[in-house]
C-alpha cells in the first residue's frame, strides 16, 4: 500500500461525518416510500420506521421488539460513538469534520422543520444527535486545544 494512499484514507476517515450516514438513509427511505395510501391512516413512511426488523426472545418471558426506525436511531448512536472518539485531534481534518457536522446538523433542522416526511420521532432523534455530535465534537476540540497549549508552555496560568 502507498503511504501517500493511507494519508488519503486517513484523512477522508477524519474528514466524512459518519452521521450523515443515517441521515441519508433516512432521507432515502423517505423518498421512495409511497404516498399514504387510501383508507390508511399512517403514511408509508411511518409504517415502514414501525415495521419489526428484529425480534428476540427474553428470559423474562417477553420479546423484544426493534423497527426499523429503532435499529435507525441505534445505528446513529454508534456512529456518534465513532465521532466522539474522533473529536479529541485538533488538525484541520478536524475542524473540516465539525464544520461538516454543523452543516448535516442543519440539513437535519431543516428538513424537520420544513418538510412533512421528517416530522416524525425518528428523525427528530437523529437531528438531536446529529446536533450532539457538532456540539460535543467542538467543545472537545476546544478543550484539547487548551490542554495541548497549557502542556506546550504557551498558555500561562
Amino acid at each position: 500500500m502507498d503511504v501517500r494512499t493511507s494519508r488519503s484514507s486517513a484523512g477522508m476517515y477524519e474528514i466524512f461525518p459518519f452521521l450523515l450516514i443515517p441521515v441519508l438513509i433516512y432521507n432515502l427511505l423517505a423518498l421512495f416510500s409511497a404516498p399514504s395510501v387510501a383508507g390508511s391512516a399512517e403514511p408509508s413512511l411511518l409504517a415502514t420506521l414501525r415495521a419489526e426488523a428484529f425480534v428476540m426472545p427474553m428470559l423474562s418471558g417477553t420479546t423484544l421488539s426493534l423497527g426499523w426506525g429503532d435499529l435507525l436511531i441505534l445505528l446513529s448512536i454508534v456512529f456518534l460513538l465513532i465521532e466522539v472518539i474522533k473529536a479529541p485531534r485538533t488538525a484541520s481534518p478536524s475542524i473540516i469534520n465539525h464544520m461538516l457536522s454543523m452543516g448535516v446538523f442543519i440539513l437535519c433542522l431543516v428538513e424537520f422543520l420544513l418538510l412533512p416526511s421528517f416530522g416524525t420521532s425518528t428523525f427528530f432523534l437523529l437531528t438531536m444527535i446529529v446536533l450532539l455530535d457538532a456540539m460535543a465534537g467542538m467543545a472537545v476540540t476546544i478543550i484539547s486545544a487548551r490542554r495541548d497549549l497549557d502542556v506546550g508552555g504557551v498558555a500561562g496560568g
